[in-house]
């Protein structure tokens, strides 16, 4: 996957160089500054420095659309006028920041009226000016129908603007993330399970990327080739990322550890960023060991940022996508029960989790019976680190998709321990009004929680997607 791609460009008035010494070279050294605030790690910034007329705006806005940029920044450095702007955006055809930033916090009034040159005074409030034309500009790109977003602020000493640019910027990182993802879907949906039945084709055309079908067969075969060293190695590896229990067998352990392996080469070869999958299995030896002994590498696949969501659940492999791209985690989890005593849902889920964002060390239990499915055989349980969390879910409703963000606590207390990821969630409104609220939504029962409350980021995907974005709290 290429890197981000975000185009930068300041705007300025072409007759005010000879007129206003200086002027030009200043607003381009608050420009470097743009610059170099932008330019984090995975970042490439397209800077094409000062556009101050008409000529200049539409080759920029080739020049943008020829870089393939992800994202504009437009720094308002002084006035400038709307017919030097709108090309540019035009061309792109991409979102559109608008910075409107001042140098400083304020003009210094008494050093500034006691300049003895107007011209130069002139010059001066020109260097400050960066709020005049923000509303022509917002006036122009309503009217052509150009979406936009504006930050108001100071280039320097100012946290709450940046931070917000810094909001930005990760969000367009996670959009281009899911542009280029390739999802695996492998397997079937859980017979009956209306909810989670989705239409892959609305999936590309709200987030790109590309959707692979694929076998359990394949799987299967690629699970025979496994040699037993190999086996062996992958089983350290369990020791090492699990807490292995002590009535989890050997030979299902080998069976784990197979599939494991199998699944790494199973991603290798599709280049898979995410995947969902369900198969019952029954009839085919081959294939029924194969799934019921995938938890525990589908756990170490999420918690490497291959998200593995179960039942099928495509909407949610989504939604696990965009909160590991975030750097929040992103397990699959639903409701379990509700604790009226303390105020808490639990929430978890049968089949693998992210255990990168788990309260200590991940449990591997053995189960007899995967409860609803079938067969049995290793399974893990934990719970999501205590502290803030959000919750995402993918919702289609009619001929579009939303998201739907909750933010709440992930909190100390009693578990269900049998064998799965489960948690205790305590919400600002209470857990009645959350269920409430959550569910009025329409979303599948299922939904993507990690660590960090990050709606306001999900909010800001969401406007670059062109999405709804519903935050319950």
């Amino acid at each position: 996957m290429s890197q981000l791609k975000v185009g930068l460009f300041g705007i300025g008035l072409d007759a005010y160089w000879p007129q206003f010494e200086g002027l030009k070279e200043r607003l381009e050294g608050y420009l470097s500054i743009v610059h170099q605030k932008l330019s984090k790690p995975g970042n490439e910034v397209i800077n094409l420095g000062l556009i101050d007329n008409p000529e200049k705006a539409f080759e920029a806005g080739r020049k943008f659309r020829t870089e393939d940029v992800d994202i504009l920044f437009l720094y308002v450095s002084t006035y400038a006028l709307s017919s030097t702007v709108l090309p540019v955006v035009q061309r792109a055809k991409v979102p559109v920041i608008i910075l409107n930033l001042a140098p400083e916090a304020a003009i210094d009034y008494t050093t500034f009226n006691n300049m003895a040159n107007r011209t130069k005074m002139t010059g001066e409030w020109l260097a400050f000016c960066s709020a005049c034309p923000v509303p022509e500009i917002a006036n122009v790109f309503n009217r052509t129908g150009i979406k936009f977003h504006q930050i108001t602020g100071m280039l320097n000493n100012d946290p709450e603007c940046w931070d917000e640019v810094d909001e930005w910027l990760d969000a367009a990182k996670v959009a281009h993330i899911m542009a280029y993802n390739r999802m695996g879907c492998m397997g079937h949906y859980y017979s009956g399970m209306l909810d989670i039945y989705s239409d892959l084709t609305l999936q590309y055309a709200t987030f790109g990327g590309h959707i692979e079908l694929l076998e359990v067969d394949e799987l299967a075969a690629m699970r025979k080739q496994v040699s037993k060293g190999a086996v062996a190695e992958r089983i350290k590896l369990f020791y090492d990322a699990f807490d292995v229990q002590a009535d989890c067998s050997i030979a299902e352990l080998e069976r784990a550890a197979s599939t494991s392996i199998a699944l790494d080469k199973l991603v290798e070869q599709y280049k898979l960023g995410s995947m969902a999958y369900f198969y019952k299995g029954t009839g085919n030896f081959d294939n029924e060991d194969t799934i019921s002994s995938i938890i525990l590498g589908n756990s170490l696949l999420t918690a490497r940022g291959i998200p593995v969501a179960g039942e099928y659940e495509i909407k949610n492999a989504q939604a696990m996508k965009i909160m590991d791209s975030f750097g929040a985690g992103g397990s699959f989890t639903e409701y379990y029960a509700m604790d009226f005593n303390e105020d808490v849902v639990l929430m978890g889920h049968d089949g693998p989790g992210h255990i990168a964002i788990a309260e200590g060390k991940t449990k591997v239990r053995p189960l007899y019976v995967y409860h609803g499915k079938v067969g049995g055989g290793l399974s893990v349980e934990m719970s999501v680190k205590n502290g803030a969390v959000t919750l995402l879910s993918v919702v289609e409703k009619g001929n579009k998709l939303m998201l739907l963000v909750a933010e709440g606590e992930s909190v100390a207390g009693p578990i269900l321990e049998i064998g799965n990821t489960n948690s205790r969630y305590k919400f600002p409104i209470g857990a009645r009004a959350f269920v409430n609220n959550w569910n009025a939504q329409g979303p599948a029962h299922h939904c993507a929680v990690g660590v960090g409350h990050i709606g306001s980021k999900i909010e800001k995907l969401g406007s670059l997607l062109a999405i709804e974005v519903v935050k319950v709290c």
